[in-house]
Parts: C-alpha cells; structure tokens; sequence
C-alpha cells in the first residue's frame, strides 16, 4: 500500500511542480524561461538521488554501464518499470524509449495534448542529465514524443576534445 501512495505522490508532485512553474506564462521568452528554470529542478533533483543511489555500489566501468544502470534500475525505482528499449549509436548518442511513460499516462487520451505533451517531459530530462552529471558523464538531455504514452529520450554525451 506505502508503494501505491509513494507513487501518487510523486505523479501529484510532478504534475504540481510542471504546472506551477509553467501557470500564466505567455510569452514565448517567458515560458523559455519557465521550462530551464524546470529542468534545472530535475536536474538538482538528479543530483541528489544518483548521490543517494550510487552511494554504496562499486564504480561503474564505463558510462555505457551507467546508462544500463539508469535504464534498469533508476527508472525502476522512479517510474516503476524498465526502458523498453535503448539504442545507441556509438559515437556518444543513447535513446531510450518507454512505451507506457508514466508521466503521459493520464494525459493521453486522444491527440488533445500533443503538443504540449514535450513540457511534461522536461523535469525528467533534467532528472536524467543531473543523474549522469553527478557519475561525470556531463550530456545534453532532449526529449520527443512519439505518440501519447509514448516517449523518448535522447542522451547526447559532451566529451572532452
């Protein structure tokens, strides 16, 4: 039962927080605003649960590791199910795709919210970019959606020259 009202919680959470931060901005260099303000949410909020997370475990081999890691048991324990699927194309691209996203779930009846379906995915994409930045796999996080409830996210890494 604690599991079922943790996972409330955060859906209620997050759909607060995106609302909130996003409520009666209309201009387009507002909402810009609004949405890294947002991400950087995420991002902090990344931080700290890759700290939380990782405190205790040996150090991962390579940061196709951590991706498998983020991919298994991170989105696990956020989102309460696998990545459906993960590509790469081995130049330091990664997509993961998650059929179901919980995130959409509730608002995916029709094409009503499509395209402001993206907006719900920004906390998590800083949610991801915080998590590999705390591992030292600094990345650029984007998101796109397929079709409701389907989402996925494009990790592109930032290597050093």
């Amino acid at each position: 039962m604690l599991g079922t009202c943790e996972d409330t919680l955060f859906e209620l959470f997050h759909g607060a927080i995106v609302s909130t931060i996003l409520k009666d901005a209309t201009a387009e260099e507002e909402i810009d605003e609004r949405i890294s303000k947002l991400e950087y949410i995420g991002f902090s909020s990344g931080l700290r649960l890759a700290e939380r997370f990782t405190r205790d475990l040996p150090r991962f081999k390579d940061e196709l590791d951590i991706i498998k890691f983020l991919c298994k048991d991170f989105w696990t324990a956020v989102f309460k199910k696998q990545v459906d699927n993960l590509r790469t194309n081995h130049q330091g691209v990664y997509v993961l795709q998650d059929s179901k996203f919980r995130m959409l779930e509730k608002v995916s009846n029709g094409r009503q919210y499509l395209d402001k379906s993206s907006r719900l995915l920004v906390y998590t994409c800083g949610l991801i970019r915080g998590w590999l930045a705390a591992l030292n796999v600094p990345c650029v996080v984007t998101a796109e959606v397929i079709s409701m409830p389907a989402c996925k996210f494009h990790i592109h890494l930032q290597r050093s020259s």
